[in-house]
């Protein structure tokens, strides 16, 4: 008798465990779930270059790897990663990328909110608003950093330098420099409405 009532008691207390367990499991499965959700971003390589750098016993190879991701939903960020194989340099250059991810406001039709021009070295890229059904009017590097930002409708040009990674960083300096209407509104102290009276 004894015995039995120690197994029941050891039972109870095992199934309140469980129980427990399993609601903060269940709370751990949740978060998890959100966390998967908030993460699917998109990568793209724009470019893979073997580069070298001159060492004591001679050249040192390496790949050098330069990716775009985002989101599609105004999350986007360019990053380079550096290996002595392909794969490693991009899984470097997504972390990196992941690093300098930026949030830019979209309009109702998928487009920046006002004309912006970005710089970044010798590549400056000038970008305009464009109409629904326009399209992403754009080459290059630029074109891979709007699409993975979630633009749908732009026009852009790249201006100066033709380097992929300079263009890319460009692109994202003048998506990172946008305001949206509120933020402008709020600046000058008056409503969205007054901004178009």
């Amino acid at each position: 008798m004894a015995q039995e009532q120690q197994e029941r008691r050891g039972g109870g207390s095992g199934g309140e465990q469980r129980r427990g367990s399993g609601g903060k499991g269940g709370g751990k499965g949740g978060k998890g779930k959100k966390e998967e959700k908030e993460i699917t971003y998109q990568e793209r390589v724009i470019q893979i270059r073997r580069v070298s750098k001159v060492v004591k016993g001679g050249k040192k190879l390496s790949f050098r790897a330069i990716v775009v991701i985002g989101n599609e939903k105004g999350e986007v960020g360019v990053g380079v990663g550096k290996a002595s194989d392909v794969i490693g340099a991009v899984r470097k250059g997504v972390a990196d990328g992941k690093k300098h991810l930026i949030t830019i406001p979209l309009t109702k039709s998928n487009t920046i909110p006002h004309p912006i021009v970005g710089g970044g070295g010798g590549a400056n890229v000038m970008m305009r608003p464009a109409a629904p059904g326009t399209g992403v009017i754009a080459g290059g590097a630029v074109r891979t950093v709007l699409e993975l930002a979630g633009v749908k409708n732009i026009l852009a040009k790249q201006l100066g330098s033709g380097n992929p990674l300079n263009n890319a960083r460009a692109a994202v300096n003048a998506l990172k420099t946008l305001r949206s209407f509120n933020q402008v509104a709020e600046d000058r102290g008056v409503t969205v409405a007054d901004l178009f009276a």
